[in-house]
């Protein structure tokens, strides 16, 4: 790997990390961090293939009151540097160096949980040293504090990750290529599996009468193979606006109050 590749990466990296706390432009999510990954190493495509994998995951990933989800940034940066890696050295499977990064995207991201814990710790006697600024009147003292401590959230991702860069890419491919093939086989079905109860989790949280036609439509969709992602995102946002039409326009009929049904609504101002 180059010296400009891994100068990228580390930035990648220590966006994603600060990102994580800020939640502002997204660079911790898998989606953007990986495709970032893969397009400054020379594999955009499998990039946004990983990432497309891992956002999957990530989307059944939330902050519950005290509990803090599991570290989206260290999973998506690590797992795309090992993909990475394995690629560069030679794995004639770019499928198996996918699948086996996305099988390793959830014990990362306990380790991310972990080191996230611990720098939430030492960012208390910051926030005190803030307090103490605040108290004399010292602002560039509490922008000092602040800066410090978001830029630590960004070096525990980048320190990792930069670490990563040095590992050899003959290495990782050659554990790739010592696995059996009933292991990555089975690699393969659980990254496939965690990804899959990743949208479950989504779709319980959302799921409703009224959107699971919507979600079936889109099965059926998804079948025809003349129908690009493009053209399926495109049919996907048009539903979404004819739904919010319908809906308000159920809102604003006057023969009915509304039942959250907007076609039913429609329906019986017109019996």
């Amino acid at each position: 790997m180059s010296a400009l590749s891994i100068v990228l990466i580390a930035i990648i990296a220590l966006l994603a990390g600060m990102e994580g706390v800020l939640d502002e432009f997204q660079f911790h999510q898998p989606l953007v961090a990986c495709t970032l990954i893969g397009l400054v190493t020379g594999h955009l495509q499998e990039g946004v293939m990983l990432g497309g994998s891992l956002q999957m995951i990530a989307l059944g990933w939330a902050n519950v009151g005290a509990a803090i989800a599991p570290d989206a940034a260290l999973a998506s940066v690590a797992s795309a540097i090992i993909m990475v890696l394995a690629l560069d050295g030679g794995a004639a499977d770019s499928q198996t160096a996918i699948t086996t990064s996305i099988a390793l995207a959830v014990p990362l991201s306990v380790a991310g949980l972990f080191l996230t814990m611990l720098c939430r710790t030492l960012a208390i006697p910051m926030v005190h040293a803030m307090d103490a600024a605040a108290e004399k009147g010292d602002f560039k003292g509490v922008e000092m504090w602040q800066i410090l401590a978001i830029l630590m959230q960004g070096v525990r991702i980048a320190i990792p990750a930069v670490a990563l860069c040095f590992v050899s890419p003959e290495i990782v491919t050659n554990v790739l290529n010592m696995m059996p093939a009933w292991l990555s086989g089975g690699m393969a079905v659980g990254g496939g599996m965690v990804a899959a109860v990743g949208y479950a989790m989504v779709i319980n949280m959302m799921a409703t009468k009224e959107v699971w036609p919507f979600f079936a439509l889109g099965f059926v969709l998804a079948a025809i193979p003349q129908l690009t992602l493009i053209a399926l995102g495109v049919i996907g946002v048009s539903l979404a606006l004819l739904y919010l039409g319908l809906k308000d326009l159920a809102k604003n009929s006057g023969g009915s109050a509304g039942t959250g049904d907007p076609l039913g609504d429609i329906l019986n101002d017109y019996e």
